[in-house]
Order: C-alpha cells, then structure tokens, then sequence
C-alpha cells in the first residue's frame, strides 16, 4: 500500500492542483480514472523523516506529502503547498514557501500580516 494523490491540471503548464489523497495498492490506482502520482507520508521539506519524525536519510520523495488544494508541479516532479501570500517565494531546495522576513525566535507565536509586510504576535486570550 502506498498513498497517492490525485492531479487536475490548471491553466499553467506543468502544474497541477491534487484533488484527492489515497491509500491504495498500485495495481488500484492503475484502475482509476484520471491522473495519480505517488506521494509519501515520510517526506517534508524535501527530507525524508521516520516513523518518530526524525530525519532517517531516506530518499525524499517529491519535495512534500501530497495535500489537498496543493501543487504537483510536473516538470520538477514535487508537490508543495499553494502560495500563502504574494510576498513569499518559493524556496526550491525544500520545495516550502519562505516569507521575506524570517519568523521571529523569542518563543512567542505570530501571523504574517501582508500589508505590513511583517510579523504580528498573536494576542492570547
């Protein structure tokens, strides 16, 4: 059993949106309708992680696990997820979208504020 996720394409070449995320045996996959590409749960930031979340130096496997609403880019051959603001790049060695300013480190938990172009530290109540 694997998972796999199924791609629709979009308006840009090359790029898909996936629509679907399975677990399923291949010879499954080959029955439907549509296009699947395999994904794995163990990859994140184009690191393959094992079952305690650590990275284990396995293979990665297509940038990201495969996530509703997310890219499957065809001609790099990975997922990542949509862009989150326009602000933010892509960051192709790990296939994850990097604001333009780096999240603060004083333990204290924040949201990206677009037109400020900045973090705001989100009020507890």
């Amino acid at each position: 059993m694997a998972h796999y996720a199924r791609v629709v394409p979009t308006s840009t070449e090359n790029k898909f949106t996936v629509d679907l995320v399975i677990v399923a045996d291949a010879d499954f996959i080959a029955t439907q309708p549509g296009q699947w590409v395999q994904t794995s749960y163990n990859t994140k930031g184009n690191v393959h992680y094992n079952p305690e979340g650590q990275p284990d130096g396995g293979v990665a496997l297509r940038g990201n696990y495969a996530g509703l609403g997310y890219v499957y880019d065809g001609a790099n051959d990975v997922f990542y997820a949509q862009q989150p603001y326009p602000s933010w790049s892509l960051r192709v060695e790990t296939w994850t979208w990097e604001a333009p300013v780096p999240y603060p480190a004083d333990g204290k938990l924040y949201i990206w504020d677009e037109p400020t172009q900045s973090w705001t530290e989100m009020i507890r109540p």
